[in-house]
């Protein structure tokens, strides 16, 4: 297995597109904000979410509410924050398939996070109904921040492997 997916970074990285990003002096810097814009997007919609659910700031909306004005944004930075980061891998695959940090994000937080992101946004929908949300929905608006934290934090020690 560890096999195949060293092959398919190989080739990735020796695509023409990745090595056109990698070697250019703007391309590589637009991908980054493509990709760190997405994140914003993506992350401060989820941190609103939370943050909503857990009763912080003034309420003018409930939060079943803050979800149906921001779920749009909110995966269009993912969209975005995906698109650039797997750009930005192209660039230096077999680099980043053995950095630990970089395993971590990805093959365990990320896919926690997302799930449990999309079941908040599932349960908002009731829980978010009424002005206070129930304790179950801050427990898990306050376990979904942690997370979050938990994947910028292994994101931002992949440079350090």
């Amino acid at each position: 297995m560890h096999g195949l997916l060293m092959a398919f970074a190989e080739w990735l990285q020796n695509t023409t597109w990745a090595l056109s990003i990698g070697s250019s002096l703007w391309a590589y810097p637009f991908v980054q904000l493509m990709h760190f814009t997405g994140l914003s997007i993506w992350l401060g919609t989820n941190i609103g979410l939370d943050l909503h659910l857990l009763g912080v700031g003034k309420r003018r909306q409930t939060s079943a509410e803050f979800l149906k004005a921001t779920i749009v944004w909110n995966w269009v930075g993912l969209a975005l924050a995906v698109l650039g980061g797997f750009m930005l891998f192209s660039t230096a695959a077999t680099a980043f398939i053995v950095n630990p940090a970089f395993e971590v994000k990805i093959g365990a937080l990320l896919p926690v996070a997302l799930i449990w992101h999309i079941v908040v946004q599932v349960k908002t929908r009731r829980w978010g109904l009424s002005a206070d949300a129930p304790k179950v929905a801050k427990v898990a608006g306050f376990v979904e921040m942690f997370l979050w934290v938990c994947m910028v934090t292994a994101a931002a020690t992949i440079p350090y492997f």
